[in-house]
């Protein structure tokens, strides 16, 4: 029962600084809102369960549960109720896949939500350590769009070059010549064989 509970505040304890994170370079990204709301399902009835049952402490209790039970139910959930993971834009139905483009806001979450996952299990800001990441990540399979692929990758350099996200506008940098990459790409959505 104690381990439990342990389980139920440390993972609360978890969310909630992942939270403070979030909502921090989110008002950096000048998408305070998103910030604010941001995975609000983690205190969903599914969410919660599993992860205070895998909780680790030091990293997501995503994996473990994978590695246990094959699959996560909490991820399932998660993924199909925020639009900041870029698993909501792919479209399956009868075997066929589609890659939707990621409206440039939910991009700007995707950042703030991988900073601020960076900041919680490691405990410092570190804007190489994530563009490594990504660049480590960004040639495997990955069902992404291209264009918000590529996207991600130049915010990210941005980031790291910079290191930080202080006095940028984002919105004014990038998200006109995101638009009409995307236009150029002829707004089409992309289809996968796999």
């Amino acid at each position: 029962m104690l381990g439990h509970l342990k389980n139920v505040f440390g993972h609360l304890k978890n969310v909630f600084i992942h939270k403070w994170w979030v909502f921090y370079y989110a008002c950096k990204l000048r998408i305070p809102w998103q910030g604010l709301i941001h995975d609000l399902s983690k205190f969903s009835w599914v969410e919660l369960k599993e992860s205070i049952k895998y909780y680790q402490g030091n990293k997501s209790p995503i994996p473990v549960a994978k590695a246990e039970q094959g699959y996560s139910e909490a991820w399932q959930h998660h993924k199909g109720h925020n639009k900041h993971h870029y698993e909501y834009w792919i479209d399956n139905i009868d075997g066929e896949i589609k890659l939707i483009p990621i409206p440039f806001k939910y991009i700007l979450e995707i950042i703030a939500d991988w900073l601020g996952a960076y900041r919680v299990y490691n405990g410092k800001e570190d804007f190489n350590a994530e563009y490594e990441w990504w660049l480590s990540k960004k040639d495997k399979l990955i069902l992404i769009h291209p264009i918000s692929k590529k996207m991600i990758g130049v915010i990210l350099h941005y980031i790291a070059i910079y290191q930080g996200v202080d006095n940028i506008n984002f919105d004014k940098i990038f998200k006109n010549n995101y638009k009409s990459m995307i236009d150029q790409y002829n707004n089409e959505i992309v289809d996968v064989n796999i």
